[in-house]
């Protein structure tokens, strides 16, 4: 016997009239909106930046909600793993992300080269790089864009 089913046209017709509703990005993100950013928020922002603990301090680096000057003070962190944070945070401003192709740590270069929002002259300098990891990065997401 096999294991093959066969539906007839009754059940294939009744399986499209029930399958699910499929929502765009968009309709689900009305559905489930971001709560505002509060000045709260950002006060909790400002007091974890400086915590002991660089996990924590990671969290800071990944918001889209941190400010300008945090981004600016954790890309300078002694911690690589809060610059690597710091370094693939889309909402990380430009002048912030320039900074770190100068990194001394191949992993901060390696995240910056990823990120779609670092400036094309900031990417050049990443394509000529000292570690061929992070130009094959660049090359990498060079051939995703053109793609």
């Amino acid at each position: 016997m096999s294991c093959i089913r066969f539906n007839t046209p009754a059940q294939r017709e009744a399986m499209r009239d029930h399958r699910p509703v499929m929502l765009t990005p968009d309709e689900v993100a009305a559905q489930h909106p971001a709560p505002p950013v509060t000045e709260s928020k950002i006060r909790r922002l400002r007091l974890l930046a400086s915590d002991e603990n660089p996990k924590i301090r990671e969290s800071v680096a990944s918001s889209y909600n941190t400010p300008q000057d945090l981004f600016e003070v954790l890309a300078r962190d002694a911690d690589d793993g809060v610059r690597c944070c710091v370094a693939r945070n889309e909402a990380t401003p430009c002048d912030v992300l320039r900074s770190l192709v100068s990194d001394p740590s191949e992993r901060v270069r390696g995240f910056l080269a990823l990120n779609f929002f670092v400036p094309a002259d900031a990417m050049e300098k990443l394509a000529d790089d000292p570690s061929e990891t992070v130009r094959g990065l660049v090359r990498w997401k060079g051939a995703l864009a053109d793609a």
